[in-house]
């Protein structure tokens, strides 16, 4: 016979026991190995490529030692931001679908299956081809209003009687996003050839062209958002229940519900803005966060987020190294790795549905 055993935890205690978090210790562990693997990721990452780096120069480099002209290059202006966009851009989007999976209580719920994704790629594609003298900067702006457009529209598509259809939030995405994505191919279709190619590229999902003001953009944006994702945890572990037991316990539902769709929408749109569409990062970070490790909301949101980080950086070093000198993008692999794990959900989700 199995025996149970409790999960040990650590009690932080500060403002004279005022404030106290219980954190497992599993959880924390979970914590500390991804980032070492971060780490160990982005060392990797800054040293691997047709100029090969050995750790110990990375190293030097980072710390400002100037081995020679053209090491400080390629770290500085070349890899370490692209290595950076990578991370914050996995992480965003893996807080996306944290955020999205749990306003909508689907397991399937992802921002690009859903059409976020999508309406961000529209609104930048137009931006791109049909006004090419607005600078980059508008991208972030214009990728948050297509993605709220697109959310919007399928909420209001997928309300019945008895209130939001998880199953019809799903399917109403699916068809949008198949709209979105038939519009930006005709953008491209009949748009100036250069600046078609240039869409091509960015809707590939690829890292490529990552710069200094792109890790700006991003880590603006993610100190912003996951702060206001954070302070919404304890109302995202009341509205697990359902939203008739956390009405019932006096959690403001509706209000929340715009506030994390809102902010899913916003993580996923300024991501999908700096490096394109990148499939399937939403879905499979926050399933393998819950399946690494059971903790309360906030903490596996950290977790979810390294796991995006970590799955985004491994996808753009495995695009651009497995068969150099061709570079394949990181939307490309992420979407390799995702379509067969989006069929086991929809199996495993059918069997649970006949038992």
């Amino acid at each position: 016979m199995r025996s149970i055993h409790p999960a040990r935890h650590v009690v932080l205690r500060a403002a004279g026991d005022r404030l106290a978090l219980r954190l497992p210790v599993r959880a924390l562990l979970i914590v500390l190995v991804l980032v070492v693997l971060l780490l160990a990721l982005v060392a990797v990452s800054l040293g691997l490529g047709s100029y090969g780096l050995s750790v110990e120069q990375v190293i030097q480099t980072l710390h400002g030692t100037t081995l020679s002209a053209m090491i400080d290059n390629v770290v500085w202006q070349l890899r370490l931001p692209r290595t950076c966009v990578a991370a914050l851009a996995g992480a965003m989007m893996a807080l996306s679908g944290a955020s999205l999976q749990n306003v909508t209580r689907n397991s399937l719920a992802d921002p690009s299956l859903v059409g976020v994704s999508q309406g961000a790629a529209l609104a930048v594609v137009t931006l791109t081809v049909a006004f090419p003298d607005l600078g980059p900067g508008w991208r972030p702006w214009m990728a948050f209003g297509g993605s709220i457009a697109v959310a919007a529209l399928i909420q209001s598509l997928s309300i019945t009687r008895q209130g939001v259809s998880s199953v019809r939030f799903i399917l109403m995405g699916i068809g949008v996003a198949a709209l979105m994505s038939s519009v930006t191919s005709a953008l491209m279709t009949y748009g100036a050839l250069d600046r078609a190619m240039s869409a091509l590229t960015w809707l590939s999902g690829s890292i490529g062209a990552a710069s200094w003001i792109d890790v700006s953009t991003l880590s603006w944006w993610m100190a912003v958002l996951f702060p206001i994702l954070l302070v919404q945890s304890r109302a995202m572990a009341v509205m697990r229940l359902g939203e008739a037991t956390a009405t019932g316990l006096g959690a403001p539902v509706r209000r929340h519900n715009y506030a994390l769709i809102s902010t899913s929408v916003a993580l996923a749109a300024v991501a999908t803005s700096v490096v394109g569409p990148l499939g399937f990062i939403g879905l499979i970070a926050p399933h393998a966060a819950r399946r690494l490790a059971h903790a309360g909301v906030g903490l596996a949101l950290v977790i979810t987020g390294l796991l995006g980080a970590v799955m985004v950086l491994a996808a753009d070093l495995a695009g651009r190294t497995l068969f150099a000198p061709l570079q394949i993008p990181a939307g490309l692999v992420t979407a390799f790795v995702g379509v067969p794990f989006f069929v086991w959900l929809l199996f495993r989700s059918g069997r649970s549905a006949q038992t």
